[in-house]
């Protein structure tokens, strides 16, 4: 029988932190499935502009990893509706997460926590573009994007 391995996250600007945690996820079975918060999900989480990715370029990414099997969306806040329809053996996070802040935690077998990079987010690429662009601005190059 195949284990099953399953991670979400809006995977806006897909980094080297996302891809981490997708191979550690990998790694923990013989299957990955990867919810992804759909762009509605995404706007209601992460506020006025994001995503900065729409949902079907995200999806198009993802499935061009090689460690990943599937990918499916969501609606909601969270994906543990998904989650028990799933019924996935592993549930892998980022290590800003911990065993009881892990949605799902209390319906599957296992819960890997992988540590982050440090100084490593979408948050924070969308902080230094913005920086950048001001710092552009204020030098007077409007030839920016």
């Amino acid at each position: 029988m195949l284990k099953t391995v399953f991670t979400n996250g809006c995977f806006d600007l897909l980094h080297v932190g996302h891809l981490k945690i997708l191979t550690a996820a990998r790694a923990q079975g013989d299957r990955l499935i990867v919810g992804l918060n759909s762009d509605y999900s995404v706007r209601r989480l992460k506020g006025v502009g994001r995503p900065i990715t729409p949902y079907e370029q995200r999806k198009k990414l993802l499935l061009g990893l090689e460690c990943v099997d599937y990918v499916i969306g969501f609606e909601e806040d969270t994906p543990l509706e998904l989650i028990k329809s799933i019924k996935p053996d592993v549930i892998v996070k980022g290590g800003d997460y911990c065993l009881e802040t892990v949605v799902g935690h209390d319906v599957v077998k296992k819960v890997v926590i992988v540590p982050l990079y440090k100084d490593i987010s979408t948050n924070k690429i969308v902080e230094r573009i913005k920086s950048w662009a001001n710092f552009m601005e204020k030098l007077g190059d409007t030839n920016i994007g």
